[in-house]
Parts: structure tokens; C-alpha cells; sequence
């Protein structure tokens, strides 16, 4: 049975549609259509319910996605394994990351990349939490990962970007002008929080100023806090990368205290890496290096 099949299934399992599937993958909805009946047919289950709001697993379905995962990443490692064998800079290297540095870093190193590396093919996914990206790497889904350290997995990791903790304010906040920001107003709020799973960094930083946020609103994409943020609904503490740059109009104070975040790239077995990831990992590092403050 073709690998592809498996692909498609993962995809629009992932995508929760087919129309959004066939946009991914670059196949017609049809095609789609078409390679998941076909496997249903030969498994002899049904794996997707259909309904107007798109695809989801049926039980049947949900008991045979990990295995289908791990034939799907076994399968890229073998691809991978037998790129490095022919010792060519091509082959598909697969990226997990967190919105960040989808939005402030990765678009640039693809692009300046692949002027040097052009026949390396690139898949890129976003996890909602960090532990997320790092079961990824541990388990093949993805080649190599940007995720916070230390490390909870064992994964050998290199780190890239000392990330500090700001406070972001409405332009007219009464204390917009404050560097440091005072922890009286940090504490008395309203105070949008950002939703981050077993990542408590920033809730550590309020432990250890010893105050509590009067938490308003509770939000999971940062870029969503910075325009509530900027329509004035709250003040909010987040990683200066996910402040950088920001698509609406707010103002920057340090904190009252100083908190970092490190940022690193990780990999399962550094010794193991196919050449394409290899040259990525390497990339990376030293792209970071050169241009992650601006």
C-alpha cells in the first residue's frame, strides 16, 4: 500500500477538513476524497465521519492514528537516512515551532536558506505548548524543533535567544511612560493572560515579584493579547519576541523585575540527523546569532 495514503489521512486529520488538505497538500478535494476511501476500503474501517463543519476520527479511527503517526515518521526517517547516504543537500526536513518565532524569525531563515540550499523542501508545524513540540521531536513526527529550555525530554538542544519578560500597555495607559513598570499597577490590572499550558513562566514572574494579576480575559495566541491589549481592554507580560514588532499600536515597559526565557532548537540524536537537517540545525544557529535582535 502506498505511504501517500497515509499522508493524506494525517493531513486532513490534522486540517480537519479535505478542501483544507487539498489546499496544504497541493492535491484537489477530490483526490482527497478519493485516497481516504480508498484506504477505509482497504482496512475494511471507517476512519472520518463527515459533516458539514468538516472531518473528525471515529473510534475506529482514533484507535489507528498513532499507529498510522509512527508508520508516517518511520517512513520520513528512512527517507531521511537514505538522503544522507547520498551525501546531497537536498531532502525534506520537518520543523516544529511555536508562533513567536513563526512570525519574527522562521519565514527569514527559510528564505535566506533556501537561496543557499534550494532543493531542500521544508514542513512546518505549530505546536500550542512547548512539551508538545518536544513529544514531537521524541517520537519522529518532526526532524528538529524551536522550543524553550532546558529540556524536560533529554533531547540534545542548543540554545539560541535569551528572551526577557515585558509588560505591554495601552498607549494612553497612565503609566505607559514608566520604565520599569511599578508592580502596584502590574498587580491591580484588568490583566490579559496568556495561556500557556504546563509553561508557567510567566506566572513564575509574578510568584517572584509576589503578586497575583487580576486576570480579566485569558487568550492562547499572543498576537491576539497585543490587540486587545492595544484597544485598551488590559495590560499583559509577554516574551519581548512575541511583543517585537507588533501589528498594532501598544507601548513596551520592562518589567519590575528582569525574567528570561531561553530559546533553543533540539533534535532527538544530533549523531542520527539526516545532511539536510543537519545543514538546517547548523543554519539556524548561526542566523540567530547574527540577526535574532532585530
Amino acid at each position: 500500500m502506498s505511504i501517500s495514503k497515509y499522508q493524506v489521512f494525517l493531513k486532513t486529520v490534522s486540517c480537519g477538513s479535505f478542501s483544507k488538505a487539498a489546499e496544504a497538500m497541493n492535491f484537489t478535494q477530490s483526490g482527497i476524497s478519493h485516497a481516504i476511501n480508498s484506504l477505509e476500503n482497504e482496512l475494511g474501517v471507517k476512519l472520518l465521519s463527515r459533516n458539514r463543519g468538516g472531518v473528525v476520527l471515529t473510534a475506529d479511527g482514533r484507535a489507528v492514528l498513532p499507529k498510522i503517526e509512527k508508520l508516517c515518521a518511520a517512513h520520513h526517517s528512512l527517507m531521511q537516512t537514505v538522503e544522507g547516504l547520498k551525501d546531497m543537500d537536498s531532502g525534506l526536513v520537518k520543523i516544529a515551532t511555536f508562533s513567536s518565532v513563526s512570525a519574527q524569525w522562521l519565514p527569514r531563515i527559510l528564505k535566506s536558506f533556501g537561496k543557499v540550499y534550494p532543493n531542500i523542501e521544508f514542513e512546518v508545524v505549530t505546536g500550542d505548548f512547548y512539551d508538545q513540540i518536544e513529544d514531537w521531536i521524541v517520537n519522529g513526527t518532526v526532524d528538529c524543533g524551536f522550543l524553550r529550555l532546558p529540556s524536560v525530554k533529554r533531547l540534545q538542544t542548543y540554545a539560541l535567544h535569551r528572551d526577557e519578560l515585558q509588560v505591554i500597555v495601552p498607549c494612553d495607559h497612565p503609566y505607559a511612560d514608566r520604565d520599569p513598570f511599578p508592580v502596584s499597577a502590574l498587580a491591580e490590572g484588568p490583566f490579559i493572560q496568556l495561556e500557556e499550558g504546563d509553561d508557567y513562566e510567566i506566572m513564575a514572574a509574578f510568584d517572584e515579584m509576589g503578586i497575583r494579576p487580576n486576570v480579566k480575559y485569558i487568550a492562547r495566541e499572543d498576537r491576539t493579547i497585543l490587540a486587545m491589549v492595544s484597544e485598551g481592554l488590559g495590560i499583559s507580560l509577554l516574551p519581548e519576541l512575541m511583543v517585537r514588532h507588533s501589528p498594532t499600536p501598544i507601548k513596551v515597559c520592562h518589567a519590575p523585575l528582569h525574567f528570561y526565557r531561553t530559546i533553543g532548537i533540539g533534535v532527538k540524536d544530533k549523531k542520527a540527523l539526516s545532511n539536510s537537517t543537519r545543514l538546517f540545525v547548523d543554519y539556524v544557529r548561526t542566523w540567530v546569532a547574527e540577526n535574532g535582535n532585530t
